[in-house]
């Protein structure tokens, strides 16, 4: 038997709720992946609420984390690091660091950045220097990226409100990331003109070619958090599994599709991460991707 593959996971922590790491890690584990988490801050609850207790740990924390994982002598056996909400400048750093670190003992090893800033209705959540500092030194070292369409807009300074402009976002995008790398770009929350109504759609822009799969949107008010972080672990495991984007696509919106209408169906705040487990391995629902270019 063939031990598990592993996930350097690097984000932020809630004890009650589902964000960051708290979102990510779970779904990755019940896909059969060992998750090697460091925290970037350990909060009482996500900042959605208003208020919350804890503190963000600082960036000398995450670099000695890392040092203790390279002195087991075992970096070398990371298949990939994964990031997502970033407190500071120091915080990128930190994570740059430690993808140094993995590629130079595994060159094979994929980054996948979830940079997460801001979304649509709320505008920007994070440090006015975060967008540069993601646009200049995270991007470039990214191997799959996971924008919602916000994001998206504010790395490429173009708007994605047709399937055309989100392609050619997507496609400015890809030109400045990782050479090396697969260089896969994952839309999600594209709310688009064209589009059917009450309907939101994820794209994924590769290589090889874009998808978009399409379902219905539920109507969850507020928006829930964490959604971002659990795609993009979910679209990570996938893909590491059978490096195919349709597959890893569906897979990922399918899952998360039905963990939201149970979410929606129980009437939480939170995102209901452990009720919807099984989710993760073969989705109840699935949805098909159509090849759009």
């Amino acid at each position: 038997m063939q031990p598990p593959r592993n996930i350097l996971s690097i984000q932020s922590w809630v004890s009650y709720g589902h964000v960051g790491n708290a979102a990510a890690v779970f779904p990755l584990q019940r896909m059969g992946f060992e998750v090697w988490a460091i925290h970037t801050v350990q909060f009482s609850n996500h900042t959605g609420y208003g208020q919350w207790k804890g503190m963000i740990l600082p960036p000398e924390h995450l670099v000695a984390v890392v040092e203790g994982i390279v002195e087991r002598d075992v970096l070398g056996q990371c298949d990939a690091v994964l990031s997502g909400y970033m407190g500071s400048g120091g915080t990128a750093g930190a994570i740059l660091s430690a993808l140094h670190k993995v590629r130079q003992l595994n060159p094979s090893a994929l980054f996948c950045c979830d940079p997460v800033m801001g979304d649509e209705g709320r505008g920007l959540f994070v440090r006015p220097e975060i967008p540069e500092i993601i646009k200049n030194q995270v991007l470039p070292q990214a191997d799959i990226l996971t924008p919602n369409q916000f994001e998206l807009e504010l790395l490429t300074e173009h708007p994605s409100k047709t399937l055309p402009e989100a392609l050619e976002a997507a496609r400015i995008v890809r030109a400045r990331m990782h050479p090396g790398g697969p260089r896969i770009v994952v839309v999600t929350s594209l709310l688009r003109q064209g589009a059917p109504e009450n309907t939101i759609e994820t794209l994924a822009v590769a290589e090889e070619g874009a998808w978009l799969v399409r379902t219905p949107r539920i109507p969850l008010e507020p928006p829930r958090n964490g959604t971002g972080d659990a795609i993009a672990a979910l679209f990570l495991g996938r893909y590491l599994q059978t490096h195919q984007v349709t597959q890893s696509l569906e897979h990922a919106v399918s899952a998360m599709y039905n963990l939201l209408l149970l979410t929606h169906q129980m009437n939480t705040r939170e995102i209901q991460l452990i009720a919807a487990q099984d989710e993760y391995i073969n989705p109840s629902r699935r949805f098909a991707a159509e090849q759009v270019a």
